[in-house]
Formats: structure tokens, C-alpha cells, sequence
């Protein structure tokens, strides 16, 4: 009842995709679409928009004390 895809028509899928997006915005594509696709399953299994991912925040770049050499310079 169904026929699976041969090399032919995933090449032309794949070229259709590329003159409709381009290739610079491929890859937003692709992202767009695994979001997409992570929601669609967090939606069916009925997980709350309130448990989506974070990224974790970048640790805070702390300050290294640099020591300044004093001379002591003896007056004659």
C-alpha cells in the first residue's frame, strides 16, 4: 500500500527544499523545525510550557587582584 522513498525522490524533496529556503537559511530551518517537533511531543505527553529548557547561565568572570610593585627608593 505504501512505497518507501528511492534515492530519486529524496534528491528531488532535497532540491525543492533548497530553491524554497536557500542555503544560508537551512539551518534556521532545521532548527526551527526540531523545536517544533520537541514541543509537538512535550505537548502529547503533557508536559507544562513551565518545564521548557534553559540554558544555563554563563558563569560570572571573576577579577584577579593584580598586584602592584612598590619600590622604595631611598633618597641620598
Amino acid at each position: 500500500m505504501f512505497r518507501q522513498f528511492g534515492p530519486l525522490e529524496i534528491g528531488l524533496i532535497v532540491l525543492i527544499i533548497l530553491i524554497v529556503f536557500g542555503v544560508g537559511k537551512l539551518p534556521q530551518v532545521g532548527s526551527a523545525l526540531g523545536k517544533g517537533i520537541r514541543a509537538f511531543r512535550r505537548g502529547q505527553s503533557g508536559a507544562s510550557e513551565d518545564e521548557e529548557e534553559t540554558e544555563p547561565e554563563p558563569k560570572p568572570v571573576s577579577k584577579k587582584k593584580v598586584s602592584k610593585k612598590t619600590t622604595n627608593k631611598k633618597s641620598s
